[in-house]
């Protein structure tokens, strides 16, 4: 078998990949989100704008990337009548790609930045959150030594019991290209970044806190948060926004901040 970080390409045993190289996000597998209930106490409104979310041409390892850039916009007012200072992006395969038991990976940059929340997961659509299960591939809180992968369930969510860290080292780190992976068996999950181990979990893990629900599809997101509870827990920065300090501001409203995707697909278990 061909390393997930090998160059990109679709593969005979692919269930879905999308390697962004076209002019524009493929909409008859994504769909964009506009915010409407924000989680997590969350600082941005998703939007669905192509300065926000665009496909760009890669570099000599990546042939096409997906950008996720958030944008300050003072006073910027949802649909909904909310009104936020920060925009960003979230996708989701929901009713276009669903899957169980399967092979996920994404090869993924992350930008640094405290409170900056990039993520890369799947989700039930069956029932209400948390019954419908939840796995997180990768998520970061825009510190560059570490990122996390976790489960959430009914009995074992918000403070999951289900989760790990894996530590990187300075000249390997987190804003660098990486591939992130989860293999999702009938008994448990493997979670690996670069084709190695991160962290894995059996289904008697799970079953020890709450009832197994990973037996029904989950569909694909990927998005970029700002702020909230999770990169508040790790910073405790309450201002000028929460969980997002000063100086991440600045690199928002000085378009520093890209979160990048070469490529996403899911592969059928061997």
């Amino acid at each position: 078998m061909l390393p997930l970080s090998a160059p990109d390409s679709p593969r005979a045993a692919d269930l879905f990949f999308d390697d962004f190289t076209g002019s524009s996000l493929d909409r008859s597998r994504w769909s964009v989100e506009i915010t409407g209930q924000v989680h997590n106490h969350e600082q941005q409104a998703y939007t669905d704008s192509p300065e926000i979310l665009r496909l760009e041409r890669g570099d000599e390892t990546a042939n096409g990337v997906l950008v996720i850039q958030p944008r300050y916009h003072k006073g910027y007012v949802t649909p909904s009548g909310d009104v936020f200072d920060l925009l960003s992006g979230r996708i989701h395969t929901r009713g276009k790609f669903e899957f169980t038991h399967a092979h996920l990976a994404a090869r993924i940059c992350i930008p640094q930045g405290a409170g900056l929340w990039p993520a890369f997961w799947a989700l039930g659509s069956a029932e209400n959150w948390p019954a419908c299960g939840e796995i997180d591939v990768m998520e970061s809180v825009g510190e560059p030594d570490w990122v996390s992968a976790a489960l959430h369930g009914p009995g074992y969510f918000g403070e999951t019991p289900l989760v790990n860290k894996k530590y990187l080292p300075p000249a390997n780190d987190a804003t660098g290209w990486h591939v992130y992976g989860m293999r999702w068996q009938e008994d448990g999950f493997l979670f690996e970044l670069d084709d190695q181990p991160l962290y894995r979990v059996t289904r008697p893990m799970v079953e020890f806190y709450g009832p197994w629900v990973f037996d029904q599809p989950k569909y694909l997101l990927l998005n970029l948060a700002l702020g909230g509870v999770y990169p508040f827990k790790t910073n405790g920065i309450r201002s000028p926004y929460y969980g997002l300090p000063a100086e991440t501001i600045r690199a928002i409203q000085n378009n520093e901040i890209q979160y990048k995707i070469d490529w996403v697909r899911v592969t059928a278990l061997e």
